[in-house]
């Protein structure tokens, strides 16, 4: 989390114009219905504008401070929030988390999916997507764990998602990474 406490302005101006319309069409897909969304790790608040002006009902949470401030200059619904401190908080028909995940340490993966499943409503539906690959560690001064899409499942385990989809894509900000793109459906 120092990287983003460090960074956290450059990062969203890097960020907040990005280009995502092809994983905003993969979600929507699956995404049918106007209804309830949080965005885990919504840095720039890019994302949650974008579903906003779609007529979503968009709830955001970062861990990040600087992050949280500027998104309430937006005007958007947000909190500084860890998703694994989130236990008693209201059902979202649809989660987002876009390059968020892939920051949390291989051992909480597991409990962070439980955690998802438990506040998503019936038949929710998950968006989530890692750097394609193999390698768990630091990185450009951040943690990351890359996943496949063999890998990602042994995250999935007792935790009621479901893989709906997934898509494997180019990196938008032209690095030379590939994406994992994952649909995930909470089966009751």
């Amino acid at each position: 989390m120092n990287y983003y406490k460090d960074n956290a302005i450059e990062y969203i101006n890097k960020t907040k114009d990005v280009n995502m319309k092809d994983s905003y069409e993969f979600f929507l897909k699956y995404a049918k219905s106007k209804g309830k969304i949080l965005d885990i790790g919504f840095g720039s608040g890019r994302d949650m504008l974008y579903f906003k002006s779609l007529g979503f009902d968009v709830y955001g949470i970062d861990m990040e401070k600087t992050f949280v401030d500027e998104a309430l200059k937006l005007n958007l619904n947000v909190s500084c929030k860890n998703i694994l401190d989130m236990n008693d908080e209201k059902m979202y028909d649809y989660i987002w988390a876009s390059a968020s995940l892939l920051h949390i340490e291989k051992d909480l993966l597991n409990k962070t999916f439980k955690i998802c499943n438990q506040i998503l409503s019936q038949n929710g539906i998950m968006y989530c997507s890692f750097k394609y690959g193999d390698f768990e560690g630091i990185k450009d001064d951040r943690y990351y764990v890359y996943l496949t899409e063999n890998s990602i499942s042994n995250y999935l385990k007792d935790t009621n998602l479901k893989i709906l989809d997934i898509k494997i894509t180019k990196d938008n900000l032209n690095r030379d990474n590939k994406w994992l793109n994952v649909i995930l459906r909470k089966d009751n």
